[in-house]
């Protein structure tokens, strides 16, 4: 059993929101009960304690689209590549990227990504990855890396024919065995999604194809208008918009989950809201790429819930939380717009989609949920209480805050130190699988 203690909680529960002097008591992989600290230490005197030394105690973060495969691309220029729209950002950077992953470079890139999640109070993660060079395997690969380490983590591949025939029936077939393989194991830290690129790189028959090999097993997780690219190439080639070929192959759904979803009309936004489908938002990503800024506010409006994600931008949830605030007022030339919809979408409609992929509560503090926990290193000068927790997260806080993370009871970073990682070990690792990969996209020895 173990106790956190010695700071405020943020639960995220309505009935019991925030405890200014409170402890969470954990047992094995759930929390057992949320309260007053006293009243806590004495009712579980034999437990373990983790001191939050003041810290912020609150529900782990939840990243609901991230790219696992570019993990290595931190500081990489690749000679040549000087991309002016963002077709050439995807052939030049990520295709290419992902043409020279091998299986090591995809653990690699696992490694990287999930320790620097983790230290950004990240507890759980939806992947979306690419490794055209090594396709079978790789998702067992990202799983094992996962459970090395111990964050939550829902994977799948993303179909796509860019690189011809064979490589997108590999990619099928690689989501397909995952996502009979995780039903079959029921593990609530692992579970799958069906992976899908760009619309402009699958054609319908592909689409037959994912949905004969899903055969219904779990909802799709694909990208759609996040460029014009998809518009122009879905209205040329099949008479219609991007969101009205997934209705008519039969992709959407309470399952499923849109990426981007930037270049979608209010006809597209009724059917993504009438099959129940979701959308996942990633702000600072679709600025870096200048893509546009998706039409969050009115989407949210018609009731389609939202989630929020980082497309691998970046590892810290709350930085995603302040770009999504200043992009979606700088769009509608609303001071006073997006607050409750980013807090929505990052505290709440992340914590649905989780639950339903992993089957337990995640991003909520209360007995029966998962013992997914963070502490914050977080001095406040100003008050702070249940009625300004949000804004205290939007303009103070940012996931190097994160001190301790703790995933299904397991203490994982604990007073910013690795327990039972070495850290060290895997980054010299790493290094080499990067160095590797460097080299073979610019021809030279790193």
């Amino acid at each position: 059993m173990l106790l956190i203690t010695n700071g405020p909680v943020i639960t995220r529960d309505p009935a019991n929101p925030y405890i200014e002097d409170g402890a969470v008591v954990m047992e094995d992989t759930r929390i057992r009960e949320v309260g007053e600290r006293n009243a806590m230490q004495a009712r579980y005197p034999e437990a373990s304690v983790v001191d939050a030394k003041g810290g912020v105690i609150m529900p782990g973060l939840i990243n609901a689209h991230t790219h696992i495969y570019s993990g290595l691309a931190r500081g990489l220029a690749i000679d040549g590549n000087n991309p002016t729209n963002f077709y050439e950002i995807l052939d030049g950077t990520w295709w290419n990227i992902d043409r020279h992953l091998t299986l090591d470079g995809t653990r690699a890139c696992a490694y990287a990504t999930i320790l620097d999640s983790l230290r950004n109070g990240v507890t759980t993660l939806f992947d979306h990855h690419a490794s055209f060079k090594e396709i079978p395997g790789s998702l067992f690969a990202i799983k094992d890396v996962a459970k090395e380490l111990g964050i939550r983590a829902c994977l799948c591949y993303e179909v796509s024919e860019r690189d011809g025939e064979e490589k997108c029936l590999q990619g099928i077939r690689e989501n397909g065995e995952f996502a009979r393989w995780a039903s079959k194991e029921g593990d609530d830290m692992i579970a799958a999604m069906f992976g899908g690129h760009a619309l402009f790189t699958i054609s319908d028959e592909t689409f037959e194809k994912m949905v004969e090999e899903n055969n219904g097993l779990t909802g799709f997780h694909i990208h759609v208008s996040e460029g014009l690219d998809d518009v122009y190439d879905s209205m040329k080639k099949y008479g219609t918009r991007s969101v009205h070929r997934l209705l008519n192959n039969g992709i959407l759904g309470e399952k499923t989950m849109l990426g981007h979803c930037i270049h979608i009309n209010p006809a597209e936004m009724d059917i993504i809201k009438e099959t129940g489908t979701w959308v996942v938002n990633n702000p600072e990503s679709n600025m870096g790429n200048a893509v546009g800024c998706a039409p969050v506010l009115k989407m949210m409006e018609k009731g389609i819930p939202v989630c929020m994600g980082t497309d691998a931008y970046t590892h810290d949830m709350l930085e995603s939380l302040k770009a999504f605030l200043c992009i979606q007022r700088h769009n509608a030339c609303m001071p006073n717009v997006a607050w409750g919809e980013g807090v929505t979408m990052l505290f709440e409609n992340n914590a649905r989609i989780a639950e339903q992929y992993f089957g337990v509560p995640l991003g909520v503090l209360k007995e029966g949920a998962a013992a997914d926990v963070i502490v914050m290193d977080y001095k406040p000068f100003t008050p702070f209480s249940a009625e300004n927790i949000d804004g205290h997260m939007i303009f103070g806080m940012m996931g190097k805050n994160c001190r301790t993370t703790i995933v299904n009871g397991r203490v994982i970073w604990k007073d910013r130190e690795f327990v039972d990682i070495d850290e060290d070990k895997l980054n010299a690792w790493t290094m080499e699988q990067a160095k590797t990969l460097w080299g073979e996209l610019n021809h030279r020895s790193y």
